[in-house]
């Protein structure tokens, strides 16, 4: 048994959509210390890592541990109807979900099917990244939309002074050179030099919920895969894709 309550439900929706930009369905582990989501994407080359700690809710009664198989997509259609000012009730309900918006004067209610996903629980890939760099969310939405005009995969090159973003296709080419530390990058730091490439799609999806005028943890290894962090508000997403390797 399990009763949860935040005050604005439209940020629980902003950190959902982190979760349903990339799956359909999905386990919520709910635990004394908040809510966890581990999942693999239906295609297999990303996976997303979810956690909110109890302190971003308002209420946050845990009986005992409880895993919530849920269609994804239809929780976030749901939330998508949340009205300013309305607070969010979640709790489990005769083996249902039941979601309860609260308005000044008004309540209305949800119930969803609880599912089980075959999938188990996924493992975080263990990786000893070469660079870690922290970009401004709105510039590196920018830069992939940059390399969207030109390719469908994107190329990262990092060392301790610059990081370049690269970008092909029958369009023509891309080069686009940050300094480290400079007005878009507000740190480097690299053991070594690395680069990779990735789907450009996937990584759009990745970043879309991120925060406006937020910072995002990019972490890479040559030919592996790129860790992808980010916070909204409490919540903590990280997010890891498979390299692009040309045949």
């Amino acid at each position: 048994m399990f009763e949860i309550k935040i005050d604005d439900a439209k940020y629980w929706k902003n950190c959902v959509d982190s979760i349903v930009n990339l799956i359909d369905e999905g386990t919520f582990s709910i635990s004394k210390d908040g809510i966890a989501l581990h999942a693999m994407d239906p295609s297999g080359i990303s996976m997303i890592s979810f956690f909110m700690p109890n302190k971003a809710f308002s209420k946050y009664e845990v009986e005992k541990p409880a895993s919530i198989g849920l269609n994804i997509s239809n929780l976030s259609k749901i939330l998508a109807s949340a009205r300013s000012g309305e607070q969010l009730q979640m709790k489990d309900s005769n083996n249902k979900f039941s979601i309860e918006f609260i308005g000044e004067k008004s309540r209305r209610r949800y119930k969803l099917p609880m599912i089980e996903v075959k999938k188990d629980i996924e493992k975080e890939p263990k990786v000893e990244f070469e660079s870690k760099v922290e970009v401004k969310s709105d510039s590196f939405k920018s830069i992939l939309g940059d390399a969207n005009l030109l390719s469908t995969y994107i190329g990262f090159k990092a060392d301790k002074e610059s990081f370049v973003v690269l970008a092909k296709g029958d369009a023509g080419e891309l080069e686009e050179e940050h300094m480290n530390e400079a007005d878009v990058i507000k740190k480097i730091e690299a053991s070594k030099p690395s680069s990779a490439t990735f789907n450009l799609d996937y990584l759009e999806r990745i970043v879309k919920a991120c925060p406006q005028s937020s910072t995002i943890n990019l972490s890479i290894k040559t030919d592996e895969p790129i860790k992808v962090e980010y916070k909204i508000g409490d919540a903590e997403v990280a997010y890891y894709l498979a390299p692009y390797m040309e045949s």
